[in-house]
This record gives C-alpha cells, structure tokens and sequence, in this order.
C-alpha cells in the first residue's frame, strides 16, 4: 500500500484536492428561506462547477510541479467561465424579480451574484492548496490542509448583517388621518379608509439607528432599504396582492436624525419573527459606504502636501 502511495503521489494529489475542492463546494451551497439556488436543478448546476472548480484547482499543481506552465491558461479560462457564472445568476434573478410581490432589487442581485462566483474561487483555492501540500508533503498532511481551509471557507460564509451598523427597535405605527407615522419617522399619505384599517391591524414598524456617521449613508442606501423589505416580506409573506401600491412595504429615512423607519405588512403578523427577520438582513457589499475614513484620508493627505 506505501507503495502504490508513492507511486501515485500526483494522482492521489489531484484527487484529495478535487474532493476537497467539491466539499467546499457543497459546504457553502445552502438553500435558506430564501430558496435559491433551487432544488434539484440549480444545485445540480452549482455542484458540476464546484467539481470544475475543485479539478482545475487540483490539477494545476501538478502540472506546474512538472514545468507544465500552460496550466495557467486553464486557471484564466476558469475565471472566464465563472464571471459568465455571476452573469448567469444575475440575468435570471433580474429576469424574475418583477414577479415577486416584494422585489429584491438591483444591489441584492448583484450580490448574490458576486457571492456564487466567489465562492468557485473559494473552492478552486481550497483544492489547490490540498494538492500543494500532498505533492510537497503526506496525502495526510494535505488532508489536514484540506479540513483547515474548510474552516477557513466557513468563516468566509459568514458575512455582516444590519445589526453590525445600526440598533434595531420596535416601533409605533401610528395614523394622524391619512399621514403614516413610524415611530416619529414620515412614511407616507393614506387615501382610503381601508387601506388605513389594514395598516391599522397588519402593519408592523421598525427604527433602525445607525451606529456611526457611515452607516447613515449606509442604511440610507436604496438597495439596502429593498433588501430589508425583500427578506421580510420572504420570510414571513407580505399582506397584499399585485396592484395594491398603498399596501406596499415601503422604507423612509427621517432627515434630521438619519434613522430609518420600516414598515411591514407581514402576512403572519409576529413581532418576534418580524424582529429577527430585520436583523438578520444581510449587509450588502454594494451599499457600504465609508465618508468618513475617506474625508479623513483626505485631510491627512492635504495637511501632508
């Protein structure tokens, strides 16, 4: 058995990497509430290029090991085929999100479709590092890499929510007539008297209060305001039908104090849930800003010169 371990010390490279390579694949394709990618098709999409992914990363090495180094153009064409990857995910969610009673809007599009192809480069990274150290070292040495960069890839899932930058309360819905109230946020004018009864019973409101200078402008962003509204309305419905614009969850910011008020119409009206559904909103990568520390560099720069 030390034998034909030896013998096949490039083999056993290329294959403890690439099943690495694919159970890091696997590791991060989770369908949540929001049930995307869907079952079976678009995991089966997800896991063939996670098994592209984790070959390529795996077999890189030892071609390079061999001088082999036209195994690059193959990492090159790899990164090609997982941009058209990103591309594919935001045409069909863009292509479905007029469909959704709640949208999800451009900037969370864009980042999910950022996240499916990092995550590629995730698992190309974790089956080449495995083949690495199989080919300098052990087969069990590269395992043992292997586990590490799992862990690594799980912390690399885990990305900030809106609790990270602004305080989360419970709020008043209050009509003064047809003028909506959030707390002692501005939402909107309410014509009819039946649309004013159902916010009356349905309506839940939320104060986000940001925790810094750039989490106003943060929170501010729009697309981060159609994420909160989107991933709440997933999670628990969305009391009102198509065509119905005065039932729509709508999200305004008070000018002067810079925080935001919501206001949900949850099909299952539970405050606990509704809760944890707006602090668990993901942060979006395309809607952080930081004024701050670039005013701040600024000035360094300017007092510098």
């Amino acid at each position: 058995m030390h034998d034909w371990l030896g013998s096949h010390h490039e083999l056993l490279g290329v294959a403890l990497g690439t099943g690495f390579g694919v159970a890091a694949r696997i590791f991060m394709l989770r369908s949540d509430y929001r049930q995307y990618p869907a079952y079976p098709h678009g995991k089966i999409i997800h896991l063939a290029l996670g098994l592209i992914a984790g070959a390529l990363g795996a077999v890189a090495v030892p071609a390079l090991y061999n001088k082999d180094y036209t195994a690059i153009t193959f990492l090159s064409l790899a990164a090609q085929q997982f941009r058209e990857v990103r591309n594919m995910e935001r045409n069909t969610l863009t292509a479905i999100d007029h469909l959704e009673l709640v949208p999800r809007g451009a900037a969370y599009i864009e980042g999910i479709a950022v996240v499916f192809e990092g995550r590629n480069y995730l698992s190309i990274l974790t089956a080449f590092v495995t083949s690495m150290v199989v080919m300098l070292s052990t087969w069990w040495a590269g395992a043992i890499a292997g586990a590490i960069l799992l862990f690594v890839v799980h912390r690399f899932m885990k990305g900030k929510k809106i609790t990270h930058i602004a305080d989360v309360e419970r709020a008043e819905v209050k009509l003064d007539g047809p003028n909506l109230y959030v707390g002692d946020v501005y939402m909107m004018n309410v014509g009819l008297d039946e649309n004013r009864e159902i916010i009356r019973e349905q309506g839940v409101g939320y104060i986000l209060t940001p925790k810094s200078d750039d989490a106003k402008v943060t929170i501010a962003n729009m697309g981060q305001r159609q994420a909160i509204l989107h991933d709440v309305s997933t999670r628990l419905g969305v009391y009102r039908d198509d065509g119905d614009p005065a039932l729509l969850p709508i999200a305004k910011l008070g000018l002067k104090t810079g925080k935001l008020g919501i206001l949900v119409l949850p099909r299952e009206k539970d405050e606990d849930k509704a809760y944890q559904a707006v602090s668990n909103v993901p942060l979006l990568e395309a809607a952080v800003r930081k004024p701050t520390e670039a005013n701040r560099k600024s000035t360094e720069g300017n007092a510098v010169g």
